[in-house]
């Protein structure tokens, strides 16, 4: 009898390790829900990490365009020197003009003796609703001829005075909520609305 009592103890101890080295081994896991691993996972982040949020650059707000309010500095040297001798915003014409109430600007060149010589621009804000209807408007109705320049639409139109051997004419431009509207009877300096966009946009 004594072998098999021998036995039956040796058994009880391989029994009593095992459950002791499984002890040992669930004293070591991870409780469910920690976060914790038992080793490092591919992206070097254990499961349920939370990766850092990206910094959203703000956008930088684009400058609203502003209307002169000075009819000569609004011009380059180039258009100034074309219209040296001609009187600006002379009050004889008895026309408003210079800054208006309303922020908008009118520039008037010319002399009240003469007959028909002068140029005449208004600055004003107008929505691109109303500002593009007008102009589609004078494209189909009026023959005047419409392009996109300097990231705008400008409408011009040229004819023969009614009166006198001279040309007049008017040149439209339109861009983000700035309309430049200039009449023009035998006066016309070369690249006068350019310099007036280049003054507002650059």
């Amino acid at each position: 009898m004594r072998p098999r009592l021998d036995r039956l103890r040796r058994a009880a101890l391989v029994t009593a390790a095992a459950m002791t080295l499984l002890a040992g081994l669930a004293a070591c896991a991870p409780e469910p829900g920690s976060g914790a691993s038992a080793g490092p996972s591919a992206t070097g982040a254990g499961p349920g990490a939370t990766a850092p949020e990206e910094a959203t650059p703000t956008p930088t707000p684009t400058p609203q365009a502003e209307i002169p309010t000075d009819c000569v500095a609004m011009l380059s040297e180039t258009v100034v020197a074309q219209l040296s001798g001609v009187p600006l915003n002379d009050p004889a014409f008895g026309v408003a003009t210079g800054t208006q109430p309303d922020g908008s600007l009118v520039c008037l060149w010319g002399d009240p003796a003469a007959d028909t010589t002068h140029l005449e621009t208004s600055i004003t804000r107008m929505d691109r609703g109303p500002a593009l209807e007008m102009l589609n408007q004078l494209a189909d109705d009026v023959g005047f001829t419409c392009y996109n320049p300097d990231l705008g639409t400008r409408c011009e139109k040229t004819w023969p005075n009614v009166t006198y051997p001279v040309t007049d004419g008017r040149t439209l431009f339109w861009r983000d909520g700035i309309l430049i509207d200039t009449r023009y009877s035998n006066l016309a300096p070369t690249g006068y609305t350019s310099a007036i966009v280049a003054s507002i946009w650059g």
